[in-house]
C-alpha cells in the first residue's frame, strides 16, 4: 500500500469545516512561482501546475528507472498546494485575479533530497520535451497557523476566511502575514472533473497569540 499523506497526516490535510490552530512542520516541496491570474488559459499559472507535475511523478516513478533514491519507498503524489499574496493589498481581493503573485508547491517526502530534485528536473524536461527550468526545491515551516476546510468554488472563500477570523478574535489569536508567511491553500479536487460546489480546499493563514 503507497503511502498517502493525506491518510497518514490527516491534522494537515483533512480539517474540519470549521477553524483549528495547527503547528506545522518543516516540509521539503517543487515551487514555481509566478505572476497573474490563474485561470487564463494556457497562462503561466497553468503552465507551472505542468512543469510541477512533470517533475513530482518522475521522482515518484524513479523506482522504474536506473537512478535509485536512498530510502525511496512507494508514495502517492501529494496534493498540489499554493501560496497567495498581491502586492499592497491587505489579504486577498478576489476581484483582482490578475496581480495575485503565488508560489505553486507539490510536498515531496523525507527521503527526497535536493540532488534526487535536479535528476528529476533534468530527466523530466528530457522525457517530456518541456522547460522545467522554473521548478525550484524549497523547504517551508509554516509554523503556528489556523486552518478550515472550504467547499465550493474559490471566489467563495472569502465567505470561510471571515469564520477563521471570528475564531482568531475570539481565542486570543490574531492573523499573521509577512512576506514570508501567506495565504495557503491545499486543492484536495480536480477542478477540471468535479463541479465548483463539490471542491474541497483547505485554507491555511499563519496566525500568532495576541
Amino acid at each position: 500500500m503507497a503511502f498517502d499523506y493525506k491518510k497518514e497526516y490527516k491534522e494537515f490535510y483533512m480539517p474540519p469545516n470549521k477553524p483549528v490552530i495547527v503547528d506545522v512542520p518543516k516540509a521539503n516541496y517543487i515551487a514555481v512561482r509566478g505572476v497573474g491570474n490563474p485561470n487564463e488559459e494556457g497562462g503561466a499559472y497553468q503552465k507551472a501546475i505542468g512543469v510541477l507535475y512533470a517533475v513530482a511523478y518522475t521522482l515518484r516513478m524513479s523506482y522504474k528507472t536506473d537512478y535509485k533514491i536512498e530510502g525511496f519507498f512507494e508514495y502517492v503524489v501529494p496534493p498540489l498546494e499554493g501560496f497567495w499574496w498581491q502586492e499592497g493589498v491587505d489579504g486577498i481581493d478576489y476581484s483582482q485575479k490578475d496581480k495575485f503573485h503565488w508560489i505553486s508547491v507539490i510536498r515531496v517526502p523525507e527521503f527526497i533530497k535536493e540532488k534526487d530534485f535536479n535528476w528529476a528536473v533534468q530527466t523530466a524536461a528530457e522525457k517530456k520535451k518541456m522547460d522545467c527550468s522554473l521548478a525550484e526545491w524549497i523547504t517551508i515551516e509554516e509554523g503556528l497557523c489556523v486552518q478550515i476546510m472550504h467547499k465550493g468554488s474559490y471566489d467563495n472563500e472569502p465567505a470561510t476566511i471571515a469564520l477563521m477570523d471570528e475564531y482568531l478574535a475570539a481565542n486570543g489569536y490574531e492573523n499573521d502575514f509577512t512576506d514570508k508567511r501567506l495565504h495557503h491553500e491545499i486543492y484536495l479536487s480536480d477542478a477540471r472533473r468535479i463541479a465548483p460546489e463539490k471542491w474541497k480546499t483547505v485554507i491555511r493563514h499563519p496566525v500568532k497569540r495576541k
